[in-house]
């Protein structure tokens, strides 16, 4: 299957092509950057340097022709320029970006208005796989309602859960490649720093896939990759353990990207596709405590998006993702 990427140049689309360099069954065969438009794939990402035989190109259509499949790793607000035009062309198309992750209405309410919106499929496959296999357009999920969402859907889907709250520490890749005062290193180093602590845009993503009362609070910790989820689950009575830990390990059985481990550290799955959980019972409480580890760019982004195309070529879903994590 042949593949294009619009917006290779950031953290999202340089891990798409490291990903997809060892993916057996696609090909790369166009890869966009208006600022390097020109300059080879290894000069942007020496890392790549003897994967890609390829420049970078502007991204307009005509370069994306021989393309089945395009990847829109553009920033948010940014994806809305590219998929109705390439959808209109018969492409399929993941987007790595915010922009048709929610319903319209919701969007709107939240960044405005969007001139280019289209129906998509939430791209989390362990919950969508079905729809995803059908989709045209599949909304890539956001880093953090990813380990989220995956912490709690098991009890949630049965139905025993009042209300969640995620305290969620992530790398500071999640805040892209542009640098900032926020991101500038002096301010973040022996640091964890709150915020957006009660209006963070992902939550509501995470509400859409959970339907209840949801409380989220995201930290930034002075490390490149990774998010630790604290998943304080109240349920409306009390439970179980061995109960619950069926549960997941029942949900989750089927599913290769997801790990019931008896804890968690973000070392075991950095660089990898996996998405570690712990689940462990305050009974006195009535809580759950769902801890959950995924490796921001990878199951928080572009390895998720390659699942997603797996599921929706027919792959099989672990293809060039099935790799051991970067330990230590």
């Amino acid at each position: 299957m042949r593949v294009g990427i619009i917006g290779g140049s950031g953290y999202t689309g340089s891990e798409l092509l490291r990903i997809l360099s060892m993916h057996r069954k696609v090909e790369v065969v166009a890869v966009t950057s208006r600022k390097h438009e020109g300059k080879s794939v290894e000069e942007v990402h020496p890392f790549l340097k003897g994967f890609y035989d390829l420049k970078f190109v502007s991204p307009e259509l005509k370069n994306l022709e021989e393309c089945d499949v395009v990847f829109t790793a553009v920033p948010h607000g940014q994806a809305m320029k590219y998929v109705p035009q390439l959808l209109e062309s018969g492409f399929k198309v993941i987007d790595l970006s915010a922009d048709y992750r929610l319903p319209k209405e919701i969007y709107e309410r939240v960044y405005g208005e969007h001139t280019g919106y289209r129906e998509a499929v939430y791209g989390l496959p362990e919950i969508h796989g079905e729809d995803i296999k059908k989709a045209e357009l599949v909304a890539n999920p956001g880093c953090y309602p990813t380990g989220c969402i995956l912490s709690a859907y098991p009890l949630v889907k049965e139905g025993v859960v009042d209300r969640i709250v995620f305290d969620s520490k992530s790398g500071i890749t999640g805040a892209g490649a542009k640098p900032s005062e926020f991101t500038h290193y002096p301010n973040l180093h022996e640091a964890v720093v709150p915020y957006k602590v009660t209006d963070h845009r992902h939550k509501y993503e995470i509400v859409q896939e959970l339907g209840c009362d949801v409380c989220f609070t995201p930290h930034v910790y002075p490390g490149s990759r990774g998010i630790l989820t604290t998943a304080h689950i109240i349920l409306r009575e009390k439970i179980d353990f061995d109960y619950v830990k069926s549960l997941y390990e029942v949900f989750y059985r089927n599913k290769p990207f997801v790990r019931i481990q008896k804890s968690v550290r973000l070392s075991w799955v950095r660089g990898s596709n996996f998405c570690d959980i712990a689940v462990f019972l305050d009974d006195k409480n009535s809580r759950v405590v769902a801890v959950s580890a995924i490796d921001n760019l990878v199951k928080g982004a572009s390895g998720q998006a390659v699942q997603n195309m797996n599921v929706l070529a027919g792959f099989d879903e672990t293809e060039g993702l099935l790799s051991p994590p970067l330990f230590p």
